[in-house]
């Protein structure tokens, strides 16, 4: 695929960021890669790694001139960010994300861009419990979905360019509204999260009481909890404090299927567990036969571990 844009800056250099670096680079459609993080630490790394071909100390500095820009910051930063770089913008540029909530995003980033320039939000659903400016990879997108999520009218050439370099990184790339993706995403990644959080909690509190056991004596379903769990905690507190009508939404609906489900065991009714657990299982192979994940042992995942 040929070269989409000739200048992209990257506002945050964790997995996300890096990965697009090293997918775009790999096929080709990305020119000058310009990146800054608020960290000093992090970018020294991507100055020593060669990450990117140049690392400015400020957002402001890294957009000049470039023809996409992509939030790759929490979602409680992203209007921050928004209001620096809004002078700096080059006239004609695509302004994007990767924050896993929209319609926050979209509040806080709009109003800080300038006429002329394309703001077009976008979430990658892909990701590990990995951070930081040496975790990514360029197959973190291939056969996951990218959600393009526009909100009203947006200029039909740059939506196709960046659909198009979403593509041309591996992902599935489909459109959304902003509220629709919110709810959506509570459920199928948002709430998991919140769940894994808290029964990790319990655990801790739990091994103190039992001296280590719940730690040494894990197994696979406590493990994919610590797995998710183990995700970046300034990310996912943005995530729940800037969805709450999603979350409150879902947390009560969880609790109604918790409480049912607590009602059958009281009373032993093994037929309501049996026809629950048969319904739910197959959501499982739902997701395998859509090829988002897979049946191997272990999930066939590796040392990287698998999209969330």
């Amino acid at each position: 695929m040929s070269r989409i844009y000739d200048r992209v800056a990257y506002i945050g250099l964790g997995l996300i960021a890096s990965s697009m670096i090293h997918a775009g680079r790999r096929a080709g459609l990305q020119g000058e890669v310009v990146g800054t993080a608020r960290s000093p630490e992090t970018r020294a790394i991507a100055r020593q790694d060669g990450l990117c071909d140049i690392v400015t100390d400020t957002a402001a500095e890294a957009v000049r001139d470039a023809d996409l820009v992509v939030l790759c910051v929490p979602v409680g930063a992203m209007g921050r960010v928004a209001a620096e770089i809004g002078p700096h913008l080059k006239p004609g540029a695509t302004v994007s994300d990767v924050g896993s909530v929209k319609r926050a995003v979209i509040d806080a980033v709009a109003p800080h861009l300038p006429e002329g320039v394309h703001f077009i939000p976008a979430h990658p659903l892909a990701g590990t419990e990995h951070s930081g400016p040496r975790s990514g990879f360029a197959e973190l997108f291939e056969n996951r979905y990218t959600l393009i999520v526009p909100d009203g009218e947006v200029d039909p050439t740059a939506l196709a360019r960046l659909e198009q370099f979403w593509i041309g990184m591996g992902a599935n790339v489909e459109m959304m509204e902003p509220e629709h993706h919110d709810l959506t995403l509570m459920v199928t990644s948002h709430a998991p999260h919140l769940i894994a959080y808290t029964m990790v909690g319990v655990a801790d509190d739990l091994r103190r009481v039992t001296d280590s056991e719940v730690i040494k004596y894990s197994a696979a379903g406590f493990r994919d909890f610590t797995r998710i769990a183990a995700s970046d905690p300034t990310m996912w507190r943005d995530v729940f404090l800037n969805n709450k009508e999603a979350t409150m939404e879902i947390l009560g609906r969880f609790i109604e299927e918790l409480m049912s489900l607590q009602r059958a065991i009281r009373t032993g009714d093994g037929d309501h567990l049996h026809d629950y657990f048969t319904r739910t299982r197959a959501i499982r192979r739902g997701i395998i036969e859509a090829g988002q994940d897979t049946d191997a042992p272990d999930f066939g995942r590796g040392a990287k571990g698998a999209g969330e």
